[in-house]
């Protein structure tokens, strides 16, 4: 029998709002999003883990406001009088921390974006008194932000991330993979994201695709792994 070839596929990750999946971990969060007209002096910062959708969020919200969306590492050397002229979302704040200068440029952003009523929106994976950042006046400020936090996944979102995740990665499972995952593996967006990958990968040359058996030499195989 001739061997399936194996030809890897980009991954493309479906960012739109009909590809987001609401649960009773995320709800809060996607609620205090859409009300983003009515932020408390016009922000919000976006805290969750690895994985969890705050990049997708982002972009749903960008779709609606019209906003740009760069890493907070980026912002030195960018015009910030430009940036602030309009909605703009700053990923991966605490990433900045102990860097004068993307902390200062930061500083100027949200002065000058809550001054000109423009909406910002920020991001991290903690929450800001938890950011070593060297600025205090920038840290008191974003300690002073609304915060809508995304959760670690209930049973519905994480099936509903696993299906995304290995969507993404034009893999299709058997229909008794996702529920055999819920049950056994560590409850994390990351341990998600390691999880399609994993199968992606081993998926790739083998007629049979994803099926329960190759799920479970997959989440063997991290365990060891650790």
């Amino acid at each position: 029998m001739a061997r399936q070839l194996a030809l890897p596929l980009p991954v493309r990750a479906a960012l739109g709002r009909e590809d987001y999946f609401v649960s009773s971990s995320n709800s809060l969060a996607v609620a205090l999003l859409d009300g983003w007209q009515g932020w408390p002096a016009g922000k919000l910062l976006l805290v969750g883990p690895a994985g969890s959708g705050k990049t997708h969020l982002a972009h749903v919200w960008a779709a609606e406001s019209g906003a740009r969306i760069l890493p907070a590492a980026a912002l030195p050397g960018l015009p910030i009088l430009e940036l602030a002229a309009g909605p703009i979302c700053v990923e991966d704040v605490p990433r900045i921390a102990g860097d004068r200068a993307a902390e200062e440029a930061l500083f100027h952003l949200h002065n000058l974006s809550l001054a000109q009523s423009q909406p910002l929106l920020l991001s991290a994976e903690t929450a800001p008194r938890h950011w070593p950042l060297g600025l205090a006046d920038l840290k008191s400020r974003m300690e002073a932000t609304q915060t809508a936090t995304l959760r670690e996944p209930d049973d519905a979102l994480l099936a509903a991330v696993l299906a995304k995740l290995l969507a993404d990665r034009h893999c299709i499972p058997a229909p008794d993979v996702i529920p055999y995952l819920l049950r056994q593996m560590p409850r994390s967006f990351a341990m998600a994201q390691r999880v399609a990958a994993e199968l992606d990968a081993r998926a790739l040359g083998r007629a049979k695709g994803i099926t329960r058996a190759l799920a479970r030499d997959v989440l063997l195989s991290l365990a060891r792994r650790g």
